[in-house]
């Protein structure tokens, strides 16, 4: 069986989806993702906040799982208005991403729309 690479963001979103789903279980949310437990588990333990959302819905700690922050994700030494400025630069990144990919979408549709008129089957 051939290693798996999976980039960064999928990692952090794994760990994200297990985090903020209600009940969520490590073993649930490998079997959903593909992955193998001891790899999610690893990125929890990599990429996590300690954190956990219980069944009804409010976060609790997980002491199994420490808190091990990341360069550029925000810590609690961050200041309101720093958190502002991450977040609304976040914000500004993704709106740009979001209309390339429009763009980009537009441009496959009339492409597909070009080629499908040539075809004279």
């Amino acid at each position: 069986m051939s290693r798996k690479n999976y980039s960064e963001e999928f990692r952090r979103q794994a760990v994200e989806l297990y985090e903020s789903t209600p009940g969520a279980t490590i073993r649930g949310i490998a079997a959903d993702l593909g992955v193998v437990r001891g790899t999610l588990t690893g990125w929890i333990d990599q990429y996590g906040t300690g954190t956990k959302t219980h069944v009804d819905g409010t976060r609790v700690h997980t002491p199994a799982r420490p808190h091990n922050p990341s360069p550029g994700t925000g810590s609690e030494s961050e200041t309101v208005e720093q958190k502002l400025a991450r977040l609304e630069a976040e914000n500004a990144a993704l709106r740009a991403e979001a209309t390339k990919l429009t763009t980009e979408r537009e441009i496959l549709r009339k492409a597909a729309k070009y080629f499908a008129g040539e075809t004279n089957w």
